[in-house]
């Protein structure tokens, strides 16, 4: 209970500090002017570390970038990390993909984010994709790391970063 007591306090003098450079430097600018998750719907919760993460999986994928394709799902999940893909049409182009071969490409990258272990699929024969699950990032990244598949350059990137914002993922385990 003092750890979210003391990570709420920090969240609200943070919150703070950023209104007052909002406010100085933009001063025209109105709530209604920005999108708050707090205040709209269609928002999702991402991890901070996910740009070093999508750097992570594209580098493992040269030249069939992973991320966008990644990203779209993330998109789409809730808290309890399942993703329903109701359309892989709507899914391809949402990950960048169009014309003929647009829900094949993104079909491969999805079998590749499943074999570098980033995600977890089921579904029909209709539709072998129809549920994604979304595994810890962090976590997956860690694995790829000890594989020697990450270079220790680019997972410090990845740590450093988990530090500043207080994930604590990468000391589980």
């Amino acid at each position: 209970m003092a750890n979210s007591k003391r990570v709420r306090s920090r969240a609200e003098k943070i919150e703070k500090q950023i209104e007052k450079v909002r406010k100085l430097n933009w001063p025209d600018i109105q709530d209604a002017d920005l999108w708050n998750r707090k205040s709209r719907d269609g928002f999702t919760t991402i991890p901070r570390g996910l740009p070093h993460i999508m750097r992570i999986m594209d580098d493992l994928s040269t030249g069939q970038p992973l991320s966008t394709t990644y990203f779209a799902l993330w998109c789409r999940v809730f808290d309890h990390a399942v993703v329903t893909v109701q359309n892989n049409n709507e899914l391809a182009y949402e990950s960048g993909f169009t014309g003929q071969r647009a829900e094949s490409t993104w079909a491969g990258r999805m079998r590749r984010l499943e074999e570098l272990g980033f995600i977890k699929v089921g579904g029909t024969g209709v539709n072998p994709f129809n549920y994604v699950l979304i595994l810890n990032p962090y976590l997956v990244a860690k694995r790829l790391h000890r594989e020697g598949k990450v270079s220790n350059e680019v997972f410090l990137s990845l740590e450093l970063r988990a530090d500043q914002v207080g994930a604590d993922d990468l000391e589980a385990i």
